[in-house]
């Protein structure tokens, strides 16, 4: 298997589109307080991702990631979202990626298990927000912006062919973890039983 065979197959074992979360979201049966209470918990995540394209020198990333940020608060405040949960699954996403992201071989499959990801849900949850909530196109310029966006991936993949094998397989690893902690903290938004006001 060539390394982006096997980085695909880690991302694919952890579909979010396959996750409950994602898919009452597309179907508009999510209860609106679920996503609040997502938006200000992945907005933790979403924040680090900068941090990743910097430790790889990709700077014009970086702004656009810093960028991307106040996207998300836009998003944040259409659906006023003003309180974070801090669950633990969240905690384990964040200090991973923060982690990840401060070294070379692990930013790159930590940056792959999201990146690969994105356009993928961005563009299930942008459906999902034109068809079953109102949000105004400023609210979801988030999800509109990365529904098409393969460019990151395409240049992570560039990346992966210079790497060393034993740098490579550290970024199997990130991915790996990355990977399994996205589905995790998706998990403690959507089964906690904590009420957060829509």
């Amino acid at each position: 298997m060539d390394r982006i065979a096997a980085l695909d197959a880690i991302v694919a074992s952890f579909d979010l589109n396959t996750h409950p979360f994602y898919t009452d979201w597309r179907a508009g049966t999510l209860p609106k307080e679920k996503m609040v209470d997502y938006s200000g918990e992945y907005g933790r995540f979403v924040a680090t991702i900068a941090k990743g394209w910097e430790t790889l020198g990709f700077e014009n990333y970086a702004e656009e990631e810093r960028e991307h940020e106040v996207l998300w608060e836009n998003f944040r405040a259409e659906i006023h979202s003003t309180d974070r949960s801090n669950y633990p699954q969240t905690d384990v996403l964040v200090t991973a990626a923060d982690r990840f992201f401060s070294v070379a071989p692990e930013a790159v499959g930590a940056l792959y298990a999201f990146e690969a990801q994105q356009p993928n849900t961005a563009k299930s949850k942008l459906d999902g927000l034109n068809e079953h909530y109102g949000i105004s196109d400023a609210g979801k310029e988030y999800f509109t912006v990365h529904a098409e966006d393969f460019n990151e991936v395409v240049d992570l993949r560039n990346y992966v062919a210079t790497m060393s094998e034993a740098d490579f397989n550290r970024a199997k690893v990130a991915c790996s973890v990355v990977c399994g902690a996205m589905w995790s903290a998706l998990d403690g938004i959507y089964y906690s039983t904590k009420t957060i006001s829509a």
